[in-house]
């Protein structure tokens, strides 16, 4: 075997199938979901399903650009790329184009680009190259707060343009930094605000207060680790600063269209006429795509045979609850290879992460693993009404060409540091 044929043989082409199955079967949805009309032509660039086509054909092109690039300039300029991506997201202020109501994209001839979506790898970069230069678990505090910096800075410049889906996936950088060491009680102090916070909206801070201090009590006296009178006074306080700030958060901090669907979510409205308009107003894609999944069956009723797909029953399909077209279609079976697909591309990635010989590139496929897994978790949970509606596309699936350009830079950069790992001692 010739060294040009090796060269190609050491990409990992599992994850590179697994990339391609989705790509594909995507687009396939894509089109069903957005097509109109008898006729049906591919390339019709003014349909969605056209687009599309056209982003992926470029995707390839990206692909091996990003494959050509020396595995070792993603670890060396980590630190200017992410500079440059914080600048992006700077820069939305000034020039940014509003579309629902977020600040998110830059207008470009007749295309618009979406550079949170970039950031999400600029930020796996910056934080791989930071532990790496560590050279050792994140167990110190210090190096803690600079982490949480170069995680929170994007986050919180995204939520600024309001696009509070986006800001909600660098939580899964969490996972992350539990893998490289941080602390089990960073967990337990996320797990427990999320919880304090979905009981105090829903029950109210005087009885999740009391719901507080009972397994406090608890878990000092009922356990072998006993606390002392200090950490009691500082977890309970915490405990009921969460429990009593987070109705200001949601009444004084949230915009009205994300206080309406949390309060769909946990049921927290009681007025009946106000919660049937809410229902017809901010549930009414959920209502048609929990409709549509349901209709598809064990096998489906066929590609670009759904009824409620062709006609349009779901608004904007095509990207967000895309899945949705997958259930009408594709049905329990198709829904379930997709679903596996992604579980199979998760593993493989993690699989890769451990075998990695770098620190860096172990972290970097960690962030990627975390990413996507976010993304797929919350928009597959979002169709199926688990969870509050975000507006997160499916990756490598939903229309878009910002999504599909950054996830394939996310798992090709990954690809080209797996390929190397033999140079990396």
């Amino acid at each position: 075997m010739s060294r040009e044929t090796n060269r190609y043989f050491k990409f990992d082409w599992i994850t590179i199938i697994l990339f391609l199955l989705l790509v594909g079967f995507g687009w396939l949805n894509i089109m069903s979901a957005s097509h109109t009309g008898d006729t049906l032509n591919y390339f019709d660039i003014s349909q969605p399903f056209g687009k599309q086509l056209i982003f992926i054909f470029l995707t390839f092109g990206l692909i091996v650009l990003l494959l050509a690039i020396d595995a070792k300039f993603y670890e060396r300029f980590s630190s200017v790329i992410y500079i440059i991506s914080m600048l992006s997201l700077v820069g939305l202020f000034f020039f940014g184009k509003n579309v629902n109501g977020a600040t998110s994209w830059y207008g470009i001839g007749g295309m618009t680009l979406q550079p949170s979506e970039f950031a999400k790898t600029a930020t796996a970069l910056a934080v791989a190259k930071y532990i790496s230069d560590l050279n050792t678990n994140i167990n110190n505090f210090s190096d803690q707060i600079k982490t949480f910096i170069i995680i929170c800075t994007p986050a919180v410049l995204v939520l600024l343009q309001n696009d509070t889906g986006s800001t909600i996936v660098y939580g899964a950088f969490f996972f992350v930094l539990y893998r490289e060491g941080l602390p089990k009680y960073y967990l337990t102090i996320a797990v427990s605000a999320i919880l304090l916070s979905i009981l105090s909206l829903k029950f109210g801070p005087i009885i999740t207060s009391i719901i507080a201090v009972l397994v406090l009590a608890a878990f000092h006296f009922l356990t072998k680790k006993k606390l002392r009178t200090f950490q009691l006074l500082l977890i309970l306080g915490a405990a009921l600063t969460v429990t009593f700030g987070v109705k200001f958060f949601y009444q004084s901090i949230l915009q009205p269209h994300q206080q309406d669907r949390i309060s769909l979510w946990l049921r927290l409205e009681k007025d009946p006429d106000k919660l049937q308009k809410m229902k017809q107003t901010f549930a009414y894609n959920l209502n048609e795509s929990e409709k549509a999944i349901k209709s598809g069956g064990l096998t489906g009723k066929g590609f670009m045979e759904g009824t409620r797909t062709t006609g349009k029953f779901v608004p904007e399909q095509h990207t967000d609850y895309i899945f949705s077209t997958v259930g009408e279609e594709w049905g329990f079976l198709g829904s379930s290879f997709v679903v596996i697909v992604f579980v199979l591309l998760l593993l493989r990635i993690l699989h890769l992460a451990e075998l990695q010989k770098s620190q860096f590139s172990r972290v970097y496929g960690y962030s990627v693993a975390a990413i996507v897994f976010i993304h797929f978790l919350i928009n597959i949970g979002m169709v199926m009404g688990l969870i509050p509606t975000i507006g997160i596309p499916l990756p490598l699936f939903s229309y878009g060409g910002s999504g599909l350009w950054a996830f394939t830079i996310l798992i090709f950069i990954f690809i080209k540091l797996d390929s190397n790992k033999i140079n990396e001692w």
